[in-house]
């Protein structure tokens, strides 16, 4: 995401998010177990972007690596334990109130899961829980492409589908007229 927004090749609507505060949830895996294992955690990469679509965000207390668990890791998630998730969850549901925030932006799909649905019903959170990449795509730009784009695109596809011997369905039917 951070190479495509800033070479360009995505454009981004500000005011999808505007006046909305968010705040930034750091999963434990993209984080500690990262640094740990690969000797790189993701903090700054995830804020940048956060910093390019939200015109407010505020980070919660404390942050990256002493940012507290959400209560779905190490597969807690999809383990029956319900009630022990959401305890152990409690913890990143008061960081989340104390923020203020409308939306928590959770990169992971199981953080994403248990604050929107676990966290937010438990402890009647109030907010919007988004994935990074959902948030990006929902403040795309999207441009239409001019006549002269899409000759080239459909002449580069033609070419690509000759070179692997596709016949696409609508060139059999032509063939058989």
């Amino acid at each position: 995401m951070i190479e495509y927004i800033k070479e360009g090749r995505v454009k981004i609507d500000r005011e999808k998010f505007a006046g909305k505060l968010t705040t930034v949830h750091d999963p434990c895996n993209y984080g500690r177990k990262s640094e740990k294992t690969f000797g790189k955690a993701y903090y700054d990469e995830l804020r940048w972007v956060v910093d390019q679509i939200c015109d407010t965000w505020v980070d919660t207390y404390s942050t990256r690596e002493n940012n507290f668990c959400c209560g779905a890791g190490g597969g807690a998630w999809a383990m029956p334990y319900v009630n022990e998730r959401l305890y152990y969850g409690r913890k990143k549901a008061e960081q989340i109130k104390a923020t203020g925030a409308e939306i928590v932006c959770a990169p992971c799909h199981n953080c994403r899961d248990q604050i929107m649905k676990g966290l937010t019903k438990e402890y009647d959170l109030g907010v919007e829980t988004l994935y990074i990449w959902e948030m990006l795509a929902d403040s795309l730009i999207i441009e239409p492409w001019s006549p002269e784009e899409i000759a080239k695109a459909e002449a580069e596809a033609a070419a690509q589908w000759e070179v692997l011997g596709v016949v696409l369905e609508d060139e059999e039917e032509d063939e058989e007229e």
